[in-house]
C-alpha cells in the first residue's frame, strides 16, 4: 500500500523499561540491530498496526505496555534505489512512519522473538535512549533522530530516592546484563554493529 507520492504507511517503535533505557533488536541471521517497525495494512490505524506489531516483532500483548506519546506527523525516508526491487522502481520511493513511545509495564521474561512464525529479530538488549546514529543505516538516521528527538520530552522522569550508598547517595546501578538474554549480555550492553535495511524498505507485493 503507497501513498500517491509513493511511500509506504508504517509504525516505528521505542519501548522503554524502567531505566528509560530502549529495545534494540537484532535481525534474523544478521549483524544489524534496530527498533521494532512495521507496515501499515489495509484498514489498519497506525495504532492498531503498532499493537500488531509489538506482538509479532516483541511478543508483547496490548496490557503490556503503555503509550506515552507518538510523533505529530508522519517522518520520511527514501531508500536508495539500489535497495528497491527493480519491479517497484519508479513507483516505491521509501517510507513514511509514525512513531511511538512505550513504556514496557510487565516484565523482560514477557517479550517473546517467537509469538510467531515469521520471526523479525533472533536477540535483543536494553540499550541507551540516544542510540549513535553511527550505527544506523544511512538513510535511516535523519528519522531516527527526528523520532528520538520528538519523543525525548516525554520520557518519564527518574527517581533516584533512596538510591544511597554508606558514603552518601549514587547514582543508578548500570546492571543491564543481568535483564538480559545470555547472547545479548555478551555485548555488555552497548550498541551493535550497523542497522541495514529491511523487508520493511521494500515495497509489499
Amino acid at each position: 500500500m503507497l501513498d500517491r507520492e509513493g511511500f509506504r504507511p508504517n509504525v516505528g517503535i521505542v519501548l522503554l523499561n524502567s531505566r528509560n533505557q530502549v529495545f534494540w533488536g537484532k535481525r534474523l541471521r544478521t549483524h544489524s540491530w534496530q527498533f521494532p517497525q512495521g507496515g501499515i495494512k489495509y484498514g489498519e490505524s497506525p495504532e492498531q498496526a503498532m499493537f500488531r506489531e509489538l506482538h509479532e516483532e516483541v511478543g508483547l500483548l496490548p496490557d503490556h505496555v503503555r503509550i506515552l506519546a507518538r510523533t505529530r506527523d508522519w517522518l520520511r525516508y527514501e531508500v536508495p534505489e539500489h535497495y528497491i526491487r527493480k519491479d517497484a522502481r519508479g513507483h516505491y520511493k521509501g517510507q513514511k512512519q509514525i512513531w511511538f513511545l512505550l513504556k514496557l509495564l510487565g516484565r523482560d521474561s514477557d517479550m517473546n522473538l517467537r509469538a510467531t512464525d515469521h520471526p523479525e529479530f533472533d536477540a535483543w538488549r536494553w540499550n541507551d535512549y540516544w542510540v549513535p546514529l553511527d550505527v544506523v543505516i544511512e538513510f535511516k538516521r535523519g528519522v531516527y533522530e527526528m523520532a528520538l528527538t520528538e519523543l525525548a520530552r516525554f520520557l518519564p522522569k527518574m527517581n533516584y530516592q533512596n538510591r544511597y550508598l554508606r558514603g552518601g547517595p549514587r547514582g543508578p546501578r548500570d546492571d543491564r546484563a543481568s535483564d538480559l538474554p545470555e547472547d545479548a549480555a555478551d555485548d555488555g550492553g552497548l550498541a551493535g554493529p550497523r542497522v541495514g535495511p529491511d523487508e520493511h524498505d521494500r515495497p509489499a507485493r
